[in-house]
């Protein structure tokens, strides 16, 4: 690779030109590009030499796009270099216009030097937008400007001997082509393996080396995959060398607070050389070099001050930014900003559902915002700000306008296209017509419906002016809207003709491309549940079985009417068009419980908890399917997330009980609160041994449930675990009691089981002889024969002889009580001398037990066979007290 492309193509990847001493005409195209002028260079000589086959097939509706390999035939380096330098132009004009702003001074037309006027700009865009459906989604259909998205897929494809950045290049189009279509769908596998070999090549340069990492991050992140791209994002940060610490310092956060409190907050510093460092880098009323601040509203609250205010110069004396003081920070580089802002992101998605996510995500965007130093990049932390403002009162109205401003200041030209363009592949900033619809959403949210269906209606975003009017209550104005699309009535932006061609109805069903069509008739099933099946059908065929919404949808409806063979088979053909979908692999996996196909089963909810870690339900059900694979006698009869208990051990392997742990164990990580689990855990650990977590199990349930959630089984099995080692007197100080390690038995076991029984159970559970019994023989090993001797009266106190009353007849339950009374002497025999000595109450008091006994069912059972077991009783307890 000579130098000069070398030089090219850093920079074409970091945005920006340095002093090139050499000239050339491939040199100054590259440095229009870097710079922005995308005019020059997609209407220069070479780009017309590369367009110009394109006209030949113009006319052919068939045509899926120009040969972009034989438009230049030269393989040489000048060759690959220009196409690479126009692929780039044509992916970052398409990025100025759709998200970055402002419009193009050019049209497509221009580009391709077409004068006849049989194809106009329209038609151009719409065969685009047809061609960029992908994975069974749609692709927007008001994505301007989509034939130069084309270009670039298709110019980024021709193979090169001699520009070696071309696979980070169909990264960076892959994760554009994403953004426009309904539903992330998965990308080609080498699109991450290809880019493999170029880490050596960019390892020694820091900036390059970071944004690769980053980027890989923001596609993983965008096809659902967080964990994976949260491990990019910490390499980017090693990359660039940035360190960074999310800590806590005193300060105050209202304007009104007397005392310091902890605050969070983001400690970073950067390594990398910062070209648009200010003059002050603490003061976040700052400038970056070419253009102004995107605008930043205050606050303007009574109680909240603008930023959090520190006292604390050194937040922690161990930390390694222990020199930073917290509110006079220097100022990061653009791209280790970027990184903050991803990692923002990823805390959002991998933290569990509560309070601190906010505060955890707040000092990362704070940290960005405090230095404004590249438009998109504080355009981007800005509308995270706004996002996490968006739901608290006091900063839900600066949220709103924030985010309007935003919208408002894309057509602008405050800033330098190259400046906008710089850092837009490292950010996750949304498109201008996703932008608008998270404003028409916060307005929907706040109750501004009307606000929201003028927004919904201008992007033509059809479902939610559906969604709208069913607000509204005019579920009718839906249907209306819908058909009237589908039949011609009411026209899309891109689908009326020039005038005076546009006036017949087929015309104007002709042009709308057959993937947005058959998202309509999706549309039209989901609002008319009575002709659902056949709209979903019809959707399916008008797609070419491609219309994976279809297929999703019609399976969901077979589900819904348990037709189960149905509705997995139409699941199976959704997973297939687009298997990133975690719902539509859900909602097969129960299907196949229906249908008591557990390896499917188990595969559809392995599938789920590999798209989202954080699926608790499906990590449940997971486990459920491991329980049940091998025991064929099973039936399927029972509901989702139903209980493991019966017959979970018959016919099941050890192993598959062994992965259902592991299975409900990472699901209770994000389902805490969620009782069913609970119990299941508990079910699965006492299977596999695992008895200190079933007894932690046994507790999160109870007290979730109360009474009703005690197992007493499982309690006694636990009490039995710790009972069966040697007792605590014949353990305590000896070597065996020293060697024992294992946390399921003995010794280590009682801990918490103490604490289940004493803390959790005994509070809230009185009635229960069992219950007793089992602490008792908990007590009894313990050698705590006092307490043993109050927990074996509290059993016989509940049990069927304690409660028995006058004149009782049911003879079944008169004999279980008898063997309570058996058991109640017993105890007072063994534990009496124990912790009396030779005191005689011990004997009285069971002496009075069964006279008392005797008395109460003398008149209904004295004839009774098993009576004379119970004088006997009476009779060897007086032998006892005269001896």
């Amino acid at each position: 690779m000579s130098p000069q492309i070398a030089q090219i193509e850093t920079a074409l990847l970091t945005g920006k030109w340095d002093n090139v001493p050499d000239t050339s005409e491939v040199l100054d195209l590259a440095k229009s590009v870097v710079e922005g002028n995308f005019a020059a260079a997609l209407q220069g000589l070479f780009a017309k030499k590369l367009f110009a086959r394109f006209s030949t097939d113009a006319n052919n509706e068939s045509a899926t796009i120009f040969n972009a390999e034989s438009a230049i035939t030269g393989n040489s380096a000048e060759d690959d270099a220009i196409r690479l330098i126009l692929a780039v132009a044509c992916l970052h004009s398409f990025i100025q216009v759709n998200w970055t702003g402002p419009d193009l001074d050019f049209q497509v037309r221009d580009v391709l030097q077409l004068t006849s006027s049989e194809i106009t700009e329209d038609d151009l865009n719409r065969r685009a937008v047809s061609q960029l459906a992908y994975g069974g989604e749609p692709a927007y259909h008001l994505t301007r400007y989509a034939m130069l998205l084309r270009f670039a897929q298709a110019l980024f494809d021709v193979p090169s001997q001699h520009c070696q950045s071309l696979p980070w290049w169909r990264l960076r189009v892959t994760l554009v082509h994403q953004q426009i279509l309904d539903e992330p769908a998965p990308p080609s596998p080498s699109v991450l393996s290809d880019l493999e070999p170029l880490a050596p090549v960019y390892a020694s340069d820091p900036e390059l080396s970071g944004r690769m990492e980053l980027e890989q991050g923001l596609l993983q992140h965008f096809i659902s995959q967080d964990k994976l791209a949260a491990e990019y994002f910490i390499k980017a940060a090693r990359a660039t060398g940035m360190e960074y610490e999310l800590t806590g310092a005193l300060g105050k956060r209202t304007k009104f607070q007397t005392f310091e409190l902890s605050q969070l907050v983001l400690l970073a510093e950067s390594q990398l050389k910062i070209d648009e460092r200010p003059d002050s880098s603490s003061s976040v009323e700052l400038s970056f070099t070419g253009g102004q601040v995107p605008e930043t509203l205050a606050l303007n609250d009574d109680t909240l001050l603008e930023q959090t205010a520190f006292t604390s110069s050194s937040p922690s004396a161990h930390s390694q930014l222990s020199h930073l003081n917290p509110s006079a920070q220097p100022a990061l580089h653009p791209l280790d900003q970027s990184i903050l802002l991803a990692m923002c992101l990823n805390v959002k998605n991998t933290s569990p559902v509560h309070g601190l996510t906010t505060e955890q995500m707040t000092p990362y965007v704070a940290r960005v915002i405090s230095h404004p130093l590249n438009w998109s990049v504080h355009t981007m932390a800005l509308l995270l700000r706004a996002r996490l403002e968006s739901n608290r009162t006091r900063t839900v109205e600066r949220a709103t306008l924030q985010l309007q401003a935003l919208i408002e200041q894309m057509p602008t030209a405050d800033a330098p296209v190259a400046e906008r363009l710089r850092y837009a592949h490292a950010l996750p900033l949304p498109s201008k017509w996703e932008m608008e619809k998270e404003l028409a959403t916060r307005f929907l949210s706040l109750g501004a419906v009307r606000s929201a269906l003028d927004i919904f209606e201008r992007l033509e975003m059809w479902e939610e002016v559906v969604k709208c009017w069913q607000a509204m209550e005019r579920r009718d104005m839906g249907v209306g809207i819908v058909r009237d699309l589908l039949e011609g009535r009411k026209a899309e932006a891109d689908v009326v003709l020039a005038r005076g061609k546009a006036g017949t109805t087929d015309a104007r069903r002709a042009n709308m491309d057959l993937a947005r069509e058959a998202k309509l008739w999706c549309l039209l099933g989901d609002l008319e549940p009575e002709n659902a099946a056949e709209h979903y059908q019809r959707a399916w065929s008008i797609s070419g079985q491609t219309a994976g919404r279809a297929m999703r949808s019609l399976g969901g409806y077979h589900f819904a009417r348990a037709e189960y063979p149905e509705a997995v088979a139409c699941l199976k053909k959704a997973v297939a068009i687009n298997p990133l979908l975690s719902r539509s692999w859900f909602i097969l996996g129960c299907a196949c419980m229906r249908v008591e196909d557990w390896a499917e089963a188990k595969a559809a909810f392995s599938r789920c908890v590999s798209i989202d870690e954080e699926d608790g339900e499906s990590w449940s059900n997971l486990a459920s399917m491991y329980m049940r694979m091998g025991n064929d006698n099973k039936t399927a009869g029972t509901l989702i997330q139903s209980d493991l208990s019966e017959d979970s051990s018959v016919a099941v392997p050890f192993e598959n009980k062994l992965l259902a742990f592991r299975a409900l164990k990472q699901g209770l990580r994000s389902a805490y609160e969620n009782w069913r689990m609970w119990y299941n855990y508990m079910i699965v650990a006492i299977e596999v041994g695992e008895l200190s977590e079933a007894c932690r199990a046994l507790g999160r349930v109870i007290e979730h449930r109360g009474a009703e959630g005690l197992d007493e089984d499982v309690l006694e099995r636990l009490v039995t675990a710790v009972t069966r080692a040697s007792t605590a007197e014949e353990t305590e100080g000896s070597e065996a009691a020293q060697q024992t390690v294992s946390p399921n038995e003995g010794r280590p076991l009682l801990r918490p089981v103490k604490h289940l029984l004493e803390d959790i159970v005994l509070p809230r559970i009185s009635s229960s002889p069992r219950v007793f019994r089992a602490y008792a023989r908990l007590l009894v090993w313990e050698c705590r024969w006092d307490d043993a001797l109050k927990a074996s009266m509290d059993a016989y106190r509940c049990s069927t002889a304690g409660t028995i009353e006058q004149g009782e007849t049911d003879v079944k339950k008169w004999r279980e009580a008898i063997g309570d009374v058996e058991d109640i002497v017993d105890a007072l025999q063994n534990f009496g001398p124990r912790s009396q000595g030779d005191n005689v109450n011990w004997r009285l008091q069971a002496r009075s037990i069964v006279r008392t006994f005797m008395g109460k069912t003398k008149d209904s059972f004295e004839d009774e066979p098993e009576w004379v077991k119970v004088q006997r009783i009476l009779d060897d307890l007086k032998k006892r007290a005269d001896d």
